[in-house]
């Protein structure tokens, strides 16, 4: 009991402590999309429940760098997109209020590093995943918002993904 108690206080402290703002915007996550605890490099990280027939969830992961750093949108495009096989990367520009933002979509077979990055990092292949990404010009730097996820579960959580965009403010 004492330790469900420490585990409940912990992961309240962690979301109340975790941003939702970086890079000079702000924005509001959906409703049901769990903030996960602090990871290195990423601003946030919320968990997506799986939806049927899928029995993995999706995670949204939020980067930013600093000004100028992180590289640019299709340094990051080309990242993502060398992460699956498949399809070529389907992009488009877009304005959200005064924000510029890269939308980017890709689906196929996701190879997914496991373990510690680097040279030696274990990858493991997943067949019919997807991502959902947007590379939004914040006023100190570009944030970066990684959807992925089996494409079924990617798919359900567009919408929501949508919805979080709009809330984006300088």
């Amino acid at each position: 009991m004492t330790r469900l108690l420490a585990f409940s206080l912990l992961s309240l402290v962690s979301s109340l402590a975790a941003a939702e703002t970086a890079g000079g915007v702000s924005w509001t996550a959906p409703a049901g999309w769990t903030l996960q605890p602090a990871r290195p490099m990423r601003v946030a990280t919320y968990a997506i429940a799986a939806v049927a027939p899928d029995t993995e969830g999706a995670e949204l992961a939020i980067f930013f760098f600093g000004a100028g750093q992180g590289g640019s949108a299709d340094d990051n495009i080309k990242r993502w997109a060398g992460q699956f096989e498949g399809k070529p990367p389907r992009t488009k520009q877009a304005k959200l209020g005064a924000l510029a933002v890269t939308r980017v979509e890709i689906d196929g077979t996701y190879s997914a590093s496991m373990g510690p990055m680097g040279p030696t990092a274990q990858k493991t292949s997943k067949p019919g995943w997807a991502l959902l990404g947007a590379i939004v010009e914040g006023g100190d730097g570009p944030v970066f918002f990684k959807l992925v996820g089996p494409k079924k579960t990617v798919e359900a959580a567009r919408a929501k993904l949508d919805k979080l965009l709009a809330t984006l403010k300088k």
